[in-house]
């Protein structure tokens, strides 16, 4: 409930009768001041007139006035400068830790506030806001895609440049983490970037002309090459194997070489995927990238359109895996190359973040612009939350919209942080659930 005081001192919504202090004196709201999510006042320098006189401070507030003593601000310096304490009910007098009485007012919930806030926490349906989206101007909703796609770019910046910090400072390294996570398409996202951290760029640097050695590095430290990673149904044939033998040879030499230790095996998940999907794949085609120098973060920073990017990641396998998808089994030959949807599925999540990412490393802003173009030329993507918003009436244009709803449902809705969203906001004002924002 104390959020809800919180929302409506925010957004000013107070009574139609005149504010006074709860001895009596008038109070007029010239700023609500500034929201603190941190430790202190609620609210820093705020403006507000108390009997004409114009105070600039901070303000807490409670749902009662003795919670003021309760949470110890009496004896706290930090809460010296509060101007005014709004309450639901003033139930004690309060000062501060010099003894300095603060001007209490009372300020109830609107009851339209509390009834619609409980609409949105008990609502059937999901999202609970739908019956209001068809009714909301166009330029609103546009300009909150807007601030939600920023909003998940900026959330994805901060995870690539804490993995460069890991990396030792290495944007290259980061790129490449980043890159290699999203190789494994959500099942094996995980498992990627484990992978990825076990390999040092600079380390194999002068091995990338031989893909043999690469494929060997690679699956070698995914622990694929070990034969308890071999499929039981076919492991003697997979022993056997010409090709197997040549890279677990290969990888033996090159990990005493570098004093390399594989991952754990066991990370990777092969249940339910399609072969085309099998770690073993994917590794081939990031190696086929590698090898061919596309995985450089300059050659990513080039990048001016979606056709660019859709070039840069446009890879397929060595020749064993033409013809394979596990050791000692043949299959129909395919270049399993990588389809068009999973290029866009890495330019929405590797490229665009990642450039965006470095541009603000860089102080480099027409960067940053560059990756929101890219992310605009994708078309939208089409999985069960885009299609949940546009039965809503939110329908995506392209993928900086369906990212940006993406970022609503899992930052906002899943949450149930009503009071932070702007959708949130059109449907709380309501003064009746008939009426129209």
């Amino acid at each position: 409930m104390e959020q809800l005081l919180h929302y409506t001192w925010k957004h000013k919504m107070f009574p139609t009768t005149p504010l006074t202090t709860t001895d009596g004196q008038s109070v007029e709201v010239i700023d609500p001041g500034l929201h603190n999510n941190d430790a202190g006042p609620d609210f820093f320098n705020a403006k507000v007139k108390i009997a004409g006189v114009m105070w600039v401070g901070n303000v807490e507030l409670h749902l009662k006035s003795s919670d003021w003593r309760t949470h110890g601000h009496n004896t706290d310096p930090r809460y010296d400068n509060v101007v005014l304490h709004v309450v639901v009910e003033a139930n004690a007098t309060v000062t501060t830790s010099s003894g300095r009485s603060i001007p209490q007012m009372v300020l109830p919930i609107p009851k339209h506030l509390a009834a619609n806030y409980s609409e949105l926490l008990h609502a059937d349906r999901y999202p609970p806001c739908y019956a209001i989206i068809g009714s909301l101007p166009q330029l609103m909703l546009h300009s909150w895609l807007s601030a939600l796609q920023t909003e998940r770019l900026e959330q994805k910046t901060v995870a690539i440049a804490r993995r460069a910090e890991q990396a030792g400072g290495s944007w290259e390294q980061a790129y490449f983490a980043t890159l290699a996570r999203n190789f494994g398409f959500g099942v094996n996202s995980d498992a990627f970037e484990t992978w990825a951290n076990t390999i040092t760029l600079t380390t194999i640097a002068h091995h990338r002309d031989n893909i043999l050695q690469i494929e060997a590095l690679f699956l070698g430290q995914a622990g694929l090459l070990q034969p308890e990673a071999l499929p039981r149904s076919h492991r003697d044939e997979a022993l056997a194997d010409p090709y197997y033998r040549r890279l677990e040879s290969e990888y033996r030499f090159l990990a005493h070489k570098f004093g390399l230790r594989p991952m754990d095996f066991r990370q990777w998940k092969y249940l339910r995927l399609r072969p085309q999907n099998f770690p073993n794949i994917r590794l081939s085609q990031l190696a086929m990238l590698y090898c061919s120098r596309r995985t450089e973060l300059s050659r990513m920073a080039e990048c001016k359109t979606i056709d660019d990017v859709r070039q840069l990641m446009d890879t397929s396998v060595s020749d064993y895996w033409r013809t394979h998808y596990t050791f000692g089994q043949a299959s129909a030959e395919s270049d399993k190359r990588l389809s068009t949807t999973s290029v866009d599925i890495l330019a929405i999540n590797t490229v665009v973040p990642a450039m965006f990412a470095y541009g603000r490393h860089r102080n480099d802003e027409k960067l940053c612009v560059r990756a929101t173009d890219i992310l605009e030329q994708v078309k939208t993507e089409n999985n069960n939350v885009t299609r949940m918003w546009a039965e809503c009436g939110l329908k995506a244009e392209n993928a900086s919209d369906s990212q940006a709803l993406l970022q609503l449902k899992r930052q906002y809705c899943d949450r149930h942080d009503c009071l932070r969203c702007r959708i949130g906001y059109e449907y709380l004002r309501r003064r009746n659930t008939g009426d129209k924002p």
